[in-house]
């Protein structure tokens, strides 16, 4: 059997097991792939499988990410994060490299290894971090955006570390250093050019790259769309990707941050978006199979015989560096919520961790037994990575969520009128205009002070207080009231306030906002006289243009936009009359044979209007 197929079999079944069920459970793809490699660990070595020599493929998937990332980032806004990238990625860098090192100094270790060991702990994982911030949408927060700038200053440092430590190699490794002095890093093409002249190759080819990026890629990029091939425009995209890469590899610098720098030069280009769904699902495989092998290449016997001391040693060093970015998160005056995300993102070690461990390593710096120990330390830092993302989401974002005016006291309802409103966001805000402009004043309410303190800059007399308070609804006074809409976001309030009105004032006409189809059901079960659906008016507005677009007449896209309607309203009737609302839709027999059915009538009902064009007006004006 071929080696590569099985490899490759094991590699992609473990993933597709895995990550299903980690997301299912909440713990996140990166963890699912992680744990999927420590799973598949005795199999890989029953068939002979290295996952280091897998991994030394997969790392492309980070240098694949950072140029997307690139991408997404305009030079104007990566210059706006230059005090971050410098001054707050420098300082992390420096004070984590010294408490580690002051630690290992402590116990007794020399004092280049600590320097070493501290280089190796300042950095954290550019890979897990940004694919986490990506998948919860908080990349562009004030928090992400912190994050990002530190993980592209380590990413950055890592060149002048691999420079830096073949001079702390320990006593007796005088030949290895020898060597490494005189090739660098790593020896590439040019090592052999004096010093001046490897200084204006790697001058000339970072360069090219940014003047091909500005200049040569649209016109390329443009010849290519013409053709019409995707995939041409795909070998394109990657042939962009691993031309760069190999490019800042030969003169010894770090592939990452040549693309990286590619991208933001392409982030104005009008084939970005294409660039993105081009390589964004080739990314996330190579990174799942990097994830994967991060988790198969973890030395569980050597933890199993000091399981304390290396997850003491684990705990401590996100301990440390938590409280040392919280420290610099309160030093640049980060707010709220953000502060805490910056801490908790970035408290674990990298992937460029291995990479230093095994240059250190070949060059005498760090011996093999701490060798071990470290990439255990590293990789089980990275695998608490998740976990530690889900605390924070769940336990400590609903807490440190900064509210608008936590003491501020209901205000005092001086007025009555017949229609209140529950809740003052775009939703309501146009609910409350049209009714204004019809000689209405309803009464509104709306539990963000803040967000109240900006309507009435506007002349919108807006009240602060919770509507499920008892009393506050009777003094804005609903027991008179002939309508109320609840426009509020929160899914749970909106069903609650629902049945609380209906049991209380039944004569009241109650109008809500819905997020879903499901959310129908729960308002109707509640009592609600009209759900709304938030976007569904927009989605049909959306469709009837769609069809003119594609060449049906007015008439008739209004004609189908209007029985669609009609029969999406009789639908909800129906399917709410088999709808449970203990039993998952997908797990309702009943309500998915009454889905399908009415999927049918639709289909009927579209081909009889498609049927007969004459009565078009449009259609006869045409003739």
């Amino acid at each position: 059997m071929d080696t590569l197929l099985l490899q490759a079999a094991i590699y992609l079944g473990a993933g597709v097991i895995a990550v299903p069920i980690a997301q299912r459970l909440g713990l996140g793809s990166v963890l699912g792939y992680l744990l999927a490699g420590v799973a598949i660990a005795p199999i890989l070595d029953w068939v002979g499988s290295d996952p280091e020599s897998v991994q030394h493929f997969a790392e492309f998937g980070v240098v694949m990410m950072l140029f997307l990332v690139g991408l997404e980032l305009q030079p104007r806004l990566l210059w706006d994060l230059r005090m971050r990238l410098f001054g707050l990625g420098g300082l992390q860098v420096a004070l984590t490299t010294a408490a580690v090192a002051l630690f290992c100094l402590t116990i007794g270790l020399d004092w280049r290894l600590a320097i070493a060991l501290g280089l190796i702990f300042a950095l954290s994982s550019t890979a897990i971090v940004l694919q986490t911030l990506g998948e919860k949408g908080w990349l562009r927060t004030e928090g992400g955006q912190s994050a990002f700038s530190v993980l592209l200053f380590q990413d950055i440092a890592v060149i002048p570390m691999l420079a830096l430590m073949p001079l702390l190699a320990m006593p007796g490794g005088e030949s290895v250093v020898a060597d490494a002095a005189a090739h660098g890093p790593g020896d590439t093409p040019f090592s052999h050019l004096p010093a001046w002249a490897q200084g204006l190759v790697t001058l000339g080819v970072v360069g090219a790259i940014v003047l091909g990026g500005r200049y040569l890629t649209r016109p390329a990029f443009r010849i290519i769309a013409r053709t019409g091939l995707h995939e041409l425009f795909f070998s394109a995209a990657l042939f962009l990707v691993i031309g760069i890469a190999v490019l800042m590899t030969a003169v010894g610098l770090s592939p990452a941050l040549g693309t990286f720098l590619a991208g933001v030069l392409l982030a104005e280009s009008e084939y970005r978006h294409e660039l993105v769904s081009d390589l964004e699902p080739f990314k996330g495989l190579l990174l799942g199979v990097f994830f994967i092998t991060v988790g198969a290449g973890m030395e569980f016997d050597l933890l199993a015989g000091n399981p304390g001391l290396i997850i003491g040693l684990t705990v401590a060093l996100i301990g440390v560096k938590g409280l040392i970015l919280l420290g610099l998160a309160f030093a640049f005056r980060m707010k709220g919520r953000a502060r805490w995300l910056f801490t908790f993102a970035l408290a674990q070690s990298g992937e460029f961790g291995f990479v230093l461990l095994a240059f250190a390593g070949g060059v005498d710096v760090i011996p093999a037994d701490i060798a071990g120990i470290a990439g255990l330390i590293v990789a089980l830092s990275m695998m608490a990575t998740p976990l530690i993302m889900i605390v924070f989401e769940r336990w400590v974002s609903p807490r440190v969520r900064r509210p608008a005016s936590p003491e501020r006291e209901e205000d005092t309802i001086e007025e009555e009128a017949p229609v209140i409103i529950a809740g003052m966001g775009r939703f309501g805000q146009i609910v409350q205009r049209l009714l204004v402009m019809d000689g209405y004043k309803p009464v509104v309410l709306d539990n963000s002070a803040e967000h109240i303190d900006g309507l009435r800059k506007f002349g919108i007399q807006v009240y602060y207080g919770n509507a499920m308070r008892p009393g506050l609804l009777e003094a804005a006074g609903i027991a008179r009231a002939k309508l109320l809409v609840v426009c509020t976001d929160s899914r749970d309030r909106a069903v609650e306030l629902v049945h609380h009105v209906k049991q209380r004032y039944p004569h009241v006409y109650v109008i809500a906002r819905a997020a879903s189809r499901e959310h129908v059901y729960q308002l109707r079960a509640a009592g609600v006289d009209l759900a709304i659906r938030e976007m569904f008016g927009s989605s049909l507005e959306a469709a009837q243009r769609s069809l003119v677009v594609l060449g049906e007449s007015e008439a008739r896209a209004r004609r189908k936009t209007e029985a669609f309607a009609r029969h999406d309203e009789e639908s909800l009737q129906q399917l709410f009359e088999v709808w449970d609302a203990d039993t998952d839709v997908f797990d309702n027999d009943a309500y998915i044979d009454k889905a399908r059915s009415r999927v049918v009538s639709l289909a009927e009902i579209m081909a009889e209007d498609i049927g007969n064009p004459d009565d078009d007006p449009d259609h006869r004006e045409d003739l």
